[in-house]
């Protein structure tokens, strides 16, 4: 990680008028943690290309990391104003999955991520109108599961129970995906319904990342089947992780404030 840092920072300084050049470093910086530097080079960005929402996009992301919810949507909003109209264009990846092949986009990303910012704040109706706008957007399986997930939950949370079982029933066995697994598996919950007796059991083969991504969705489970005692106990596992930047902890932290 942190050589190609370096190499994003010489990369850059050897070109600093390359938007590319410049949103790699700012990449690079949140990739080990470095947040706050992160921030100042997509700002410097927005300075220089104001009319680049990819800036925007980026920086709104680190600001989520950091809890600023408030400039994240005021990013994330700003962003796809710039974007209205426009083709969309393929994100690449800077953690690459098992096959190499990027799954999401600018705009599925701007959508995606104000998603979260309004569902963080627990205002589920704006979070639901920002994921159906990503969903419209998601052109491969990974980017509809991932996207279906979280808006699934923003209907549970409004007692929408009908167009939540709606958007369920588009959840398809065997989809091809590459890197979403763990989403997929928990809307398979949603769907199967199944009795939990102990939480931890479910987590037991769970790591890092995925035990926070797969720890939340289960808690979330456990409070809309009315187990409100294990989803605590869930969220309460997945905030032992290390992983305190992940959407998962990010909702997790929310969900015990119920």
């Amino acid at each position: 990680m942190l050589a190609k840092l370096d190499t994003a920072r010489q990369q850059y300084l050897q070109d600093s008028s390359n938007t590319d050049k410049l949103i790699w470093l700012g990449r690079r910086l949140a990739y080990v943690g470095r947040y706050q530097e992160a921030i100042a080079v997509f700002t410097k960005g927005i300075e220089r290309f104001p009319t680049d929402a990819r800036m925007l996009r980026h920086r709104g992301h680190r600001y989520l990391s950091l809890r600023c919810i408030d400039k994240a949507i005021a990013d994330f909003e700003a962003a796809a104003k710039l974007v209205k109209g426009k083709p969309d264009e393929v994100e690449p990846d800077g953690l690459p999955n098992a096959q190499n092949i990027p799954t999401s986009t600018l705009q599925t990303n701007i959508y995606y991520h104000l998603g979260l910012a309004h569902y963080l704040q627990k205002d589920y109706a704006a979070a639901e109108k920002a994921y159906q706008q990503c969903l419209k957007l998601s052109k491969n399986p990974d980017m509809y599961v991932a996207t279906a997930y979280w808006r699934y939950l923003t209907l549970r949370h409004q007692q929408k129970d009908k167009a939540a079982a709606k958007l369920l029933n588009t959840i398809k066995p065997n989809m091809p995906l590459i890197e979403n697994e763990d989403y997929f598996a928990l809307l398979q919950l949603f769907q199967q319904k199944p009795s939990i007796k102990d939480p931890a059991d479910m987590l037991e083969q769970k790591k890092e990342l995925s035990l926070v991504s797969y720890g939340y969705g289960l808690g979330e489970y456990c409070w809309l089947s009315g187990q409100t005692d294990f989803a605590k106990a869930v969220w309460q596992t997945v905030l032992q992780s290390s992983q305190w930047s992940a959407f998962g902890y990010l909702a997790a932290t929310v969900a015990l404030t119920r």
